[in-house]
């Protein structure tokens, strides 16, 4: 995390034009309290509320540790809870609020947003990944690239980290979707949003929504790649999305 936050301030300082909105996932925090109480599926009695509010409670405090080590770094970040203002309709995302977000980008700081509950006029309560967070607002931002960094070094046809014979898929397009995404499948780790195979599904449809911007996907664990796809974005690594 230290590294990636010292990468993020060093494109910074190379580009200081360059505007910059952060998301992380919930990991090991929001991801298993999620998973106990089921809180993607609905909130409905008192101990799904409970539970409603020990999620939130979790993805916050690994978001104070990430705004933290960013801020450490240089990176002047400043953190915006989804759950503060989102609302969802049996799951999926109506409204967010985006202004706080815009002016951070106005005023040369960099927002940072996360996995976090959201209440649901069907559901009670529910959860809205990073990814729908940034779909809501890529739409009204238009960025001109979107990165997503993970642990393995892009996109394969299967499991990398269980299948020694997995191939990587460099390139994804409107036409690939469908078949790719089929063959993708969940986390090794807890993760209640649908791993891998959501995240393309998502960024998918966001880069073709939006006049210019592609995404690729790519290891944050490689030491340097974080800097150079900033400054770069259509360097040849990972999965680049078109």
């Amino acid at each position: 995390m230290q590294r990636l936050a010292q990468e993020c301030a060093a494109a910074q300082a190379q580009a200081p034009d360059l505007r910059l909105l952060l998301g992380h996932g919930s990991g090991s925090f929001g991801h298993m309290a999620a998973r106990r109480y089921q809180t993607r599926a609905g909130v409905t009695t008192a101990a799904d509320w409970r539970g409603f509010a020990e999620v939130s409670r979790v993805a916050a405090q690994l978001n104070r540790l990430v705004a933290d080590a960013f801020g450490a770094a240089g990176v002047p970040v400043w953190s915006l809870a989804p759950s503060a203002s989102a609302l969802c309709r049996d799951g999926e995302l109506l409204t967010l609020a985006d202004r706080s977000v815009s002016t951070a980008l106005r005023q040369g700081l960099t927002p940072l947003v996360y996995g976090d509950v959201a209440l649901d006029e069907v559901r009670g309560g529910t959860i809205v990944s990073t990814e729908e967070v940034f779909d809501w607002l890529a739409r009204r931002l238009r960025p001109d690239f979107i990165l997503l960094a993970g642990m393995v070094g892009g996109v394969y046809d299967r499991d990398p980290l269980a299948d020694a014979s997995a191939q990587p898929v460099p390139l994804i397009s409107a036409a690939d979707l469908t078949p790719v995404a089929d063959g993708l499948g969940g986390s090794h780790g807890a993760d209640v949003t649908g791993g891998m195979a959501s995240k393309v599904r998502v960024m998918s449809s966001l880069v073709q929504a939006l006049p210019r911007p592609a995404g690729a996907f790519f290891s944050g664990e490689q030491p340097g790649a974080v800097t150079r796809l900033l400054l770069q974005p259509e360097l040849p690594i990972g999965t680049l999305l078109r």
